[in-house]
């Protein structure tokens, strides 16, 4: 079976939120889980730790009606940091158990793929939690890995793209002092940015000020569904000359060319944008960034256990085996290195 590292999902909010869940059983709902995992070859990927409003769900749902802001305001540091905290130590808990490997390097992804157990990189989802920067040092040393400033939101670092569909990226100004600040601390620790949720000036801004290779985590192409959430052909060719990498989002709303959140979205569509993104990236730069637990996945998918599916659907579409290895699993480890060790 193919392995599959996946650049993105929301799956320890969804154990958060619902600790009734058992991580090492085959659940009813969401999208990822112990078992799931290895019936669909998901033997890593970047897990997000995303903090929600105090009162909302997963991820946030898209605003009813189109909006050209984005559609949460800050919330409050402390409470994101309590958040944060928390998700780390749940992760914590699953790796005693067993059923997960916290990795902070490649060379620790691949041993625990070797033995068989599920490869963790942390990934903070929006920064409000970094208070300061000694909370990012903190972080850094309980696992921390890789980190996208902002979600689709403002907050002390930069400004996140709206959700309304059609929309453009460049909406609102570039990064604070702070985040100018946060970037040269994650290029001093080799954290990986993520430019998934940023907004086109801070998105530029970014790149001009880092100095290492940049990633869109879950993000597509913006010449096929026109959502503020992907990105233009200009983005991916910044991101293809800083040797970075963008990770396919599953999520119907970005894939679509009408924005619908359906989940009777074809294959099709996915293999679309892989065949776009790999023209405008190369074959190094593209891998899987799923958005399991975030979002509304493709059908055909349902979860991780349909992901054969894809890499069988991309096989038909005349894909050879090593370009679906590279997407599907090598892209992102080479990614993760170059980062870690360039």
């Amino acid at each position: 079976m193919q392995p599959v590292f996946d650049g993105h999902n929301d799956t320890l909010l969804a154990l958060l939120e619902h600790p009734e869940r058992a991580f090492d059983q085959r659940l009813a709902e969401g999208h990822v889980d112990r078992v799931r995992a290895r019936e669909g070859g998901l033997v890593g990927g970047l897990f997000a730790m995303f903090t929600p409003e105090r009162d909302g769900g997963i991820g946030g749902a898209p605003p009813a009606a189109p909006s050209d802001r984005a559609p949460f305001g800050p919330i409050d540091g402390d409470h994101a940091l309590r958040t944060t905290l928390r998700m780390f130590a749940l992760l914590r808990r699953i790796e005693d158990a067993g059923h997960v490997r916290v990795c902070t390097t490649v060379d620790q992804v691949e041993t625990a793929v070797a033995d068989g157990v599920m490869a963790v990189v942390p990934h903070l989802e929006g920064a409000e939690a970094i208070v300061d920067l000694d909370v990012l040092e903190v972080l850094h040393a309980l696992g921390l890995r890789s980190l996208g400033p902002v979600w689709s939101r403002p907050n002390a670092f930069a400004t996140g793209v709206p959700f309304a569909f059609p929309g453009t990226p460049d909406v609102g100004p570039g990064l604070t002092a702070a985040g100018r600040a946060l970037v040269a601390a994650c290029d001093r620790l080799r954290i990986v940015l993520d430019v998934s949720h940023l907004n086109a000036a801070g998105f530029w801004e970014l790149l001009e000020r880092g100095s290492r290779p940049v990633v869109a985590s879950h993000s597509n192409a913006h010449g096929l569904s026109a959502s503020p959430r992907n990105l233009t052909d200009d983005q991916l060719a910044a991101l293809a000359e800083r040797d970075g990498l963008v990770g396919l989002n599953f999520a119907v709303g970005f894939l679509r060319d009408d924005g619908r959140g359906e989940a009777d979205t074809p294959l099709e569509t996915l293999v679309r944008h892989l065949d776009h993104l790999v023209e405008k990236m190369g074959e190094d730069r593209v891998g899987f960034g799923s958005d399991f637990d975030g979002a509304t996945i493709p059908a055909p998918i349902g979860d991780a256990a349909g992901l054969p599916r894809l890499i069988e659907a991309l096989r038909s579409h005349g894909w050879d085996d090593a370009l679906i290895d590279k997407v599907a699993y090598r892209n992102w480890l080479a990614l993760l290195r170059r980062v870690q060790e360039g």
